[in-house]
């Protein structure tokens, strides 16, 4: 039975406005360079938007706004962090990155420490962050339709992967920039609007206010505070820096992030597009909050929510009943819905092209046409796995599970790149020792998550918070490897790093 005829209309049309504008600009797509970074054309102020559309996942549409009514204002963490790690990015790797002329993280890496083994480790990395960071997509799209249409969670898992693989499988990189560009809007007007007007209601009711509420209640069953670290004592302060540490470190490492990177033109494109980036993600993310913070003033009429991450879609119904309320659950529920397919549209691009090329053993800087269909091919594996992964009965937090995703990138691909970027001493050998030492340290913290391990006490709080450890051991690794194996050290590194660190203004030797 459908409970909400505004959402499932919002959900209609953000499908069809996605598939119409993917068909419009299949026209552009015509090459492998197309399909895997728009043959490098994409000017800044389209691609911040784009980088946009597919940063703002589910975890900052639904996720924010959940833990915030959950946990407190320590939650803001979390924006806090995903904005500033774009600014990291700028500082350490954006330019450089462009530079490099590669296509993925693995053409990355292969090329500064010539090495297949590091290739191949890379390549692995970037489907398992892309999976993992898939997965919560795919589920949050099921509990979007569930939460306000009253459809089965299945079918939002089957029309996001569906619609994504059609978008990406067609056009690649060239189609889905357009598509991103327009749901990042699309995701700033979704939350704006509902938000000005439950804040007008909130004002009208003359109900309390947020900073003074304490326990949420029987909303979300939690006695933490509102302004307490997450926890408390030690273990909450170490919770938090290790938050903090993920999420700022964390954004140079996504897979979906960095290939955005290799479609600017060059490197002042790269960092131009990387300040854009960080002011439109900068307004987006002031807006979540609100609707946590209103969660808790209305937390009695809220009820026993089945999961906080459905706040930001059950909030309007419940301080504006009728159909006011309706309209604006159709509009959050078209925003939620277009997180979902740009974000996993983002993710699905860069798994499926390091495994598109791994397929084909394409050797770097030589593009066979026959990548085309080989792409294609990676795109459906990228999709089909955590698809059905997102049927199993795996429930964690959207935002946890993103945050998870974070862990591993900031331990595995921000080590290589900033080493790799900024000294000159690294090897394969210590590359792949990091790699190895900070995969499979974030990797143990993400089974014990999904299969919720019992464990209390310290051992709980490292395997949940696992990177204000694993990135130090990541890093003090591939030093102490590559200092004790320098005669590893790449003859060609010197000239690859001064390519990275050339504006492109100035000429370079070529003899």
């Amino acid at each position: 039975m459908i409970e909400s005829w505004a959402a499932l209309v919002g959900v209609v049309s953000v499908v069809v406005a996605t598939l119409a504008i993917g068909t419009w600009s299949l026209r552009f797509s015509r090459t492998t360079s197309d399909f895997l970074v728009a043959s490098r054309s994409v000017r800044p102020a389209l691609n911040a938007s784009a980088i946009s559309g597919e940063y703002i996942s589910a975890a900052s549409f639904l996720g924010v706004a959940g833990l915030v009514l959950v946990f407190g204002a320590e939650m803001l963490w979390y924006p806090v962090g995903w904005t500033a790690g774009y600014l990291v990015l700028l500082v350490l790797v954006a330019a450089p990155l462009r530079r490099s002329g590669a296509y993925t993280l693995p053409d990355f890496a292969e090329a500064r420490l010539e090495s297949r083994t590091v290739r191949a480790l890379c390549s692995l990395l970037v489907v398992v962050v892309g999976w993992l960071y898939l997965l919560p997509q795919f589920s949050g799209a099921g509990l979007t339709l569930r939460a306000a249409v009253g459809l089965p969670t299945w079918v939002g898992t089957t029309v996001v992967a569906l619609v994504v693989l059609a978008g990406v499988a067609g056009g690649g990189m060239r189609s889905i920039t357009f598509v991103q560009a327009f749901q990042y809007w699309l995701k700033l007007t979704a939350l704006l609007i509902p938000a000005m007007v439950l804040l007008a209601v909130w004002v009208g009711d003359g109900a309390t206010n947020p900073a003074d509420i304490a326990p949420v209640g029987s909303a979300a069953g939690t006695d933490t505070s509102w302004s307490l670290p997450i926890g408390a004592g030690t273990q909450g302060l170490y919770a938090t820096y290790s938050l903090i540490i993920a999420t700022f470190l964390g954004t140079m490492g996504l897979p979906h992030v960095v290939v955005r990177f290799y479609t600017n033109p060059d490197g002042r494109a790269a960092r131009r597009t990387t300040l854009v980036v960080l002011m439109m993600l900068a307004a987006f993310y002031l807006l979540p909050p609100i609707y946590g913070g209103l969660g808790r003033v209305y937390a009695d009429r809220l009820g026993d929510l089945d999961q906080s991450d459905s706040l930001v879609l059950e909030l309007p119904r419940v301080m504006l009943p009728g159909i006011g309320g309706e309209i604006l659950t159709g509009l959050l529920t078209a925003g939620a819905f277009a997180a979902f397919l740009s974000t996993a549209s983002g993710l699905t691009i860069a798994v499926a092209g390091v495994l598109g090329q791994d397929v084909t053993g394409r050797r770097f800087g030589r593009v066979r046409l026959s990548g085309i269909s080989a792409f294609r091919v990676g795109a459906c594996l990228a999709v089909v796995v955590p698809a059905l992964l997102a049927f199993t009965t795996l429930e964690v937090g959207v935002a946890r599970m993103v945050g998870l995703a974070f862990a591993v990138s900031a331990s595995t691909f921000c080590p290589l790149l900033v080493l790799g970027i900024w000294w000159q001493g690294l090897t394969a050998p210590g590359a792949v020792a990091g790699l190895l030492v900070g995969g499979i340290g974030s990797g143990v913290a993400v089974v014990w998550t999904l299969f919720e391990i019992s464990t209390t006490g310290w051992p709980a709080v490292l395997l949940g918070s696992p990177a204000a450890w694993s990135v130090p051991a990541a890093f003090l690794t591939m030093v102490v490897v590559s200092r004790a194996t320098r005669g590893r050290t790449p003859a060609g590194t010197r000239r690859f790093l001064v390519r990275l660190h050339t504006p492109e203004v100035v000429p370079l030797d070529r003899g």
